[in-house]
């Protein structure tokens, strides 16, 4: 069994619950403070939406990463994505970003943001 699985099943969901909250609140703070101190964020929009184009590091720049990210028109849904709970966020009603997560130690330890719309066919067709 994967170690992000053994995670989960421990009960660090309300890790990414609280995660969820501090990004629909907008708080740089809020979530800096559940990301990992050696935190990575890697962004997705295959050249076809704005993204960061090298992985970034560190809690204080993923929590500016993701506030940049969050826009106050966006819908945010905890939601299974890659079997484990992802956050989804939609443009009225329309998917746009699908963040996968691995928390380790009750922290974010890694964030994967996919943009690319190609990548999101899957996500839009359930719509």
């Amino acid at each position: 069994m994967k170690r992000e699985v053994e995670v989960f099943e421990r009960g660090d969901h309300a890790v990414v619950h609280r995660f969820a909250t501090a990004c629909r609140a907008g708080s740089t703070g809020g979530i800096r403070s559940l990301l990992a101190a050696e935190v990575v964020a890697v962004s997705d929009g295959g050249g076809q939406v704005a993204a960061e184009l090298q992985p970034v590091h560190g809690p204080t720049q993923v929590a500016r990463c993701l506030t940049d990210l969050l826009r106050p028109e966006l819908a945010l849904t905890v939601e299974a994505v890659n079997g484990q709970p992802g956050v989804v966020l939609r443009d009225a009603g329309r998917v746009v970003a699908v963040v996968s997560l691995r928390v380790t130690s009750a922290k974010v330890a890694a964030v994967w943001i996919v943009l690319n719309p190609d990548k999101l066919r899957h996500w839009r067709s359930r719509e």
